[in-house]
């Protein structure tokens, strides 16, 4: 009986707690919707609540010493969106507007095809005028006094000044060709002056609809520096976007080219939220943040700014020093590349391809001129010649042939082969050397043979060893495959072999002649080369090369070394790998020392240019024909490795019709002086010391 009476109490008190809360809302609801009812109404037909994106800062792309090469800047843009005033109070408005931009000098965005004083139409074909005419109903005669006025009745803009309307026409134009909303914004102007922001601001009550958005721009901070390796942005396409809606917005900047399209992922960062309050008339009351934008992350190069700067200075003035015969000979150079590579670890200090261009004029947008200029020049600035042309390596392949030699045992070290001039076999090819002077060289150990660069020496041993003997040392220290640089549209190349005849044709004992020499099927880009002679240079190790040192997130924690290796094996598709062979050290000697000859002796092809340096460096020029655009032209090598005795870099130049390998040498030996931090003003050299191309060498 207790038990129940304390129950029956519970229940009652609950009852009436329940009875007290619905009528506390009773109460309230009867308070919102009755006593002040019209006033909450009338306040919240005055409010509007937009949200808008935040764009997060793309990371940077920075050199290894942190030279920031990309960077993202904040900048000021101006939107409009669509209120409930009326004509009149908008136009007045936008002049306003327009008088402030201007007294900062900041320019808006124009796209009228009208002028005033004198009054004319901006599109030059009468077909054009007339779409447009058609467009906004304007009648297809009407001269352009007549199409201005006719605007101006459209956009209701009062002022009798003819310049004061057309500031208002521009505006309410670009309102036009877009068109808004309440909650889709038209650009009015972008980056501009934090003078003109803080005036736009203090005077926000009198610009209905105006907001100031703050935008990261992206900005390459020196110009064309490393433009190839850097790589373009780019408005992103609709196939792009498909699948990444919830990443990107459909005006959103995207990599293209380069280590920017390689690391996307990485460099763009997470947009964050921003909530806008403003009165119906355009008056924004408040702006909060939602969700904070995220930075991406940073990219750091194994590119040295400086180093890559002097490089492009090196190959720019080797090639016009060629062009314009300020050697001994006189060819059509016009483009090319170099590449400078640690021999120990593969990493890239410096890359430049010739004929570069401006990364930056596709951030906003590359005018149509600027992109067919580009697109339609013939010497292709846009191709990244390191990594995408492919050349035959002419008498810079002669080491691999060496190598090849040595290794398999068909030659030794101190064997001397008799350079008579005329090589009995195949085809019977000649020594360069027959050519000028009637003789050959005579008798040849592999040393002098790279040194004097004796076709016949390396016919022979091309011959002894065979085809697959080459193909196999070749593959080994990296030529006629892709090296796995983080960058895309990098080109594999082929090495000679019986199986890579075009058109399922038969290999001929001139055939594997000719590749002994780095001529046949061979043809090898300029990274592939480097890698090659900094094999030749760290004993024969075999190196993975690259471009990247680390990727720094914005909270300053670095990407796993692995997992950037795994992502870039996945976006490019790279599963190659090579097993290690063990080169004797002896044999590798006795290559080294000819390449010391090359640079270091007198005879030796590039000694002119290195004799008077003050670090001892290996080398090795070269010189082959090839065809392009229907003729014939020589194309110019030169690689190498310094110091000779504690080889720290490789260093490989290739110029186009370049004529002759010597040439390149003092593009080389500019890029190996910065390196070493040496005096350069000192160096001496003796154009009259270089002998003319002949044939291949």
């Amino acid at each position: 009986m207790e038990y129940r009476d304390k129950s029956k109490i519970r229940f009652n008190i609950l009852s009436a707690l329940v009875y007290m809360i619905g009528l506390v809302l009773i109460f309230q609801l009867f308070n919102l919707q009755i006593v002040h009812g019209a006033e909450y109404r009338a306040q919240s037909n005055t409010r509007l609540t937009r949200e808008s994106t935040i764009k997060a800062a793309r990371g940077d792309i920075k050199d290894s010493t942190g030279n920031s090469l990309v960077t993202t800047k904040m900048t000021f843009d101006l939107e409009i969106y669509k209120t409930k005033v009326d004509d009149q109070t908008l136009n007045e408005a936008l002049l306003k507007l327009i008088y402030i931009l201007e007294a900062n000098g900041d320019s808006y965005n124009d796209n009228l095809p009208l002028t005033v004083e004198p009054y004319a139409f901006k599109q030059t074909s009468e077909e054009e005028q007339k779409k447009w005419k058609k467009q906004y109903k304007i009648d297809e005669n009407a001269t352009a006094e007549e199409a201005f006025a006719a605007m101006k009745e459209k956009y209701n803009i009062t002022t009798e000044d003819p310049i004061e309307a057309r500031k208002i026409m521009a505006i309410r134009y670009e309102i036009s060709r877009n068109g808004y909303s309440n909650t889709k914004t038209v650009s009015i102007a972008t980056n501009i002056t934090r003078e003109s922001e803080q005036q736009i601001r203090e005077q926000n009550a009198e610009f209905p609809g105006i907001t100031i958005v703050t935008e990261p721009m992206v900005s390459y901070t020196s110009g064309t520096l490393a433009s190839h390796i850097l790589g373009q942005l780019g408005r992103i396409n609709e196939e792009e976007l498909k699948g990444k809606e919830d990443t990107y917005e459909a005006d959103d900047l995207i990599g293209k080219t380069g280590i920017e399209y390689i690391f996307e992922e990485y460099l763009k960062g997470k947009d964050g939220k921003k909530q806008i309050d403003m009165t119906v008339d355009g008056t924004v009351t408040e702006e909060y943040v939602v969700e904070e934008a995220i930075a991406g992350s940073d990219v750091i190069l194994t590119i040295d700014a400086n180093l890559q700067k002097v490089a492009e200075e090196a190959l720019k003035t080797n090639i016009q020093k060629i062009a314009n015969g300020e050697f001994k000979d006189q060819s059509d150079a016009d483009a090319g590349a170099i590449v400078v590579m640690k021999v120990d670890t593969g990493e890239v200090l410096a890359m430049a391809s010739y004929p570069d261009y401006e990364p930056e004029l596709f951030v906003t947008g590359i005018s149509k001129e600027k992109n067919e200029e580009y697109q339609n020049s013939g010497t292709a600035p846009l191709v990244n010649r390191a990594i995408s042309g492919e050349y035959a390596p002419g008498s810079t392949y002669k080491m691999i042939t060496a190598i090849t030699g040595l290794e398999t045992g068909v030659i030794t070290t101190t064997e001397k082969i008799n350079d008579t001039g005329v090589y009995p076999r195949g085809h019977n090819p000649v020594c360069w050397y027959y050519t000028s002077y009637r003789r050959g060289h005579g008798y040849l150990n592999v040393s002098d043979a790279i040194k004097h660069s004796c076709n016949y020496f390396f016919y022979e041993v091309g011959y002894r060893t065979g085809i697959e003997n080459l193909y196999k040392y070749s593959t080994y220290f990296g030529l006629g495959q892709k090296t796995g640089i983080e960058l895309p549209s990098e080109k594999s190349g082929n090495a000679a072999h019986a199986e890579n005849v075009p058109n399922n044709g038969q290999w001929y004992v001139s055939d594997t002649l000719s590749s002994a020499i780095g001529q046949s099927y061979n043809n090898f880009t300029p990274i592939q080369m480097a890698k090659y002679i900094s094999m030749l240079a760290n004993g024969g190790k075999n190196i993975d090369v690259t471009l990247i040192k680390t990727i720094q997130k914005a909270d300053g924690t670095e990407v796993s070394k692995e997992e950037i290796d795994n992502f870039v094996s996945q976006k490019l598709g790279t599963t190659e790998t090579t097993e290690q062979i063990s080169i004797n050290p002896d044999n590798l000697q006795a290559v080294l020392e000819g390449m010391r000859g090359v640079t270091s002796e007198s005879g030796g092809t590039a000694y002119s240019y290195f004799r008077n340096f003050d670090i001892e460096v290996g080398g090795k020029t070269g010189s082959a024909q090839a065809g392009r655009n229907g003729e014939e032209i020589t194309n110019a090598w030169f690689v190498g490795f310094a110091p000779y005795d504690d080889p720290e870099i490789a260093v490989v130049v290739l110029v186009e019709n370049g004529g002759h390998g010597g040439y390149t040498a003092e593009a080389a030996r500019d890029v190996i002086a910065q390196y070493f931090g040496m005096n350069e003003t000192q160096i001496n050299e003796n154009l009259e010391a270089i002998p003319s191309t002949q044939l291949i060498r």
